[in-house]
């Protein structure tokens, strides 16, 4: 079950990077679940083993484009992220330390393999994955934009996912840059 999930989150990952346009020092948020990828409720049923093979999976692909990852904790932590230290500029670090019961199995992980891990209780990311139902749009950008994927499901939980885009201003006389859609 483990490489099968490693495989479809790289799969997301990667389809995610190329739908979304992402470039190096561009940030994705992702939510996981591991209880709702081992087909069990939110919350009831933590894996340490799912949180580090999702976080592998994703560290491996986004790493070698230059892409920050944002874990999202749980709501035990009011959804606070865990992200690199160097890409959490302009944003209040938080002093919480993630935990299997309080945070989750998929943030802790991310503490445990940064190099220089910090919490954030907010921030906008360029793009995300949830996974599991995790509900990361209060970390997104202000204008969100749905991805379908190829890879709808890790394991037994849906995979949901979006880009964001600059807001259009100005009305019907307004041009826009058709490259930021």
């Amino acid at each position: 079950m483990i490489n099968d999930v490693a495989q479809a989150v790289r799969s997301a990952a990667l389809e995610l990077c190329i739908k979304a346009r992402l470039d190096k020092g561009h940030i994705v948020i992702v939510g996981c679940s591991t209880s709702e990828v081992a087909g069990y409720n939110v919350g009831t049923n933590s894996s340490a083993e799912i949180g580090v093979a999702v976080f592998d999976a994703l560290s491996d692909v986004f790493s070698q484009r230059g892409i920050y990852l944002a874990a999202q904790c749980c709501e035990h932590l009011n959804r606070a992220v865990i992200i690199e230290r160097e890409a959490a500029a302009g944003w209040e670090i938080v002093n919480v330390i993630p935990a299997p019961k309080a945070g989750g199995a998929f943030a802790t992980a991310a503490y445990a393999k940064l190099r220089d891990p910090v919490a954030l209780s907010e921030m906008r990311a360029d793009a995300g994955l949830d996974i599991g139902n995790t509900l990361i749009g209060m970390h997104l950008k202000k204008v969100a934009v749905p991805l379908r994927l190829e890879t709808t499901f890790v394991g037994k939980a849906a995979v949901v996912a979006a880009r964001t885009r600059p807001p259009l201003i100005g009305g019907t006389r307004a041009i826009y840059d058709e490259t930021l859609f």
